[in-house]
């Protein structure tokens, strides 16, 4: 009998973490504005730090929140890379004219938008800005080519809430409104892996895992 060659699968491996929670006392619509982390909760990183791979690929968004965090974690944890790449495409959902006033305010300043935006809040763009759709889009586009250029590696990403909801929908065939129902808190891990055979696959490892438990 012959035997039979069995070639190794290769996976793409993509740590995907919310940055730290945003100081952000108001409370205020904050997508793509640019504010800082609050980076103080040390336990968080270190938990964090620790189960991260000592040869990844580091990216982060083009806002400081994500770089913060990304810096708070090489800190806690001298085996990680200490640079990143920064990839324009995982950005937060830009809310255009609301960015930095509350929803209340918005709702004052523009009663039908606002209201044309509840109601359907996966498919509708802020005025001025951009519906949580085009966020998946852009998401799901910047994923496959990022996998497509570092097939085999781990990467981490330190980026947001929304373009983790992407990256979720991407892996797991979900609708923009399905996707939007997915919690990813501060300080939080999402795992999904792309297995390259054939037409390419994707697994989900975890969602939303806090410090500490992964």
């Amino acid at each position: 009998m012959n035997a039979v060659s069995l070639t190794p699968l290769t996976v793409t491996r993509w740590w995907l973490i919310r940055h730290a929670p945003v100081h952000n006392p108001d409370n205020v619509i904050c997508g793509s504005s640019d504010r800082e982390a609050d980076t103080g909760n040390r336990a968080a990183a270190a938990a964090l730090a620790a189960g991260l791979p000592a040869d990844a690929l580091w990216l982060t968004s083009p806002l400081r929140r994500s770089r913060q965090t990304a810096q708070a974690l090489w800190t806690r944890n001298p085996r990680l890379a200490d640079t990143a790449v920064v990839e324009p495409a995982l950005a937060e959902q830009d809310f255009g004219a609301w960015e930095g006033i509350s929803h209340d305010t918005a709702a004052m300043r523009d009663a039908e938008a606002a209201a044309r935006f509840w109601r359907d809040p996966a498919r509708h763009a802020p005025p001025g800005g951009e519906s949580f759709a085009a966020v998946m889009d852009r998401t799901a586009a910047a994923l496959r080519r990022l996998t497509d250029i570092h097939v085999g590696r781990d990467v981490v990403a330190v980026i947001h809430a929304g373009t983790i909801r992407g990256a979720l929908a991407l892996a797991l065939d979900l609708t923009p409104e399905a996707a939007l129902r997915l919690r990813i808190d501060p300080w939080s891990l999402t795992r999904i892996d792309h297995y390259h055979a054939g037409t390419g696959s994707w697994s989900v490892g975890g969602v939303n895992a806090q410090p500490g438990t992964f």
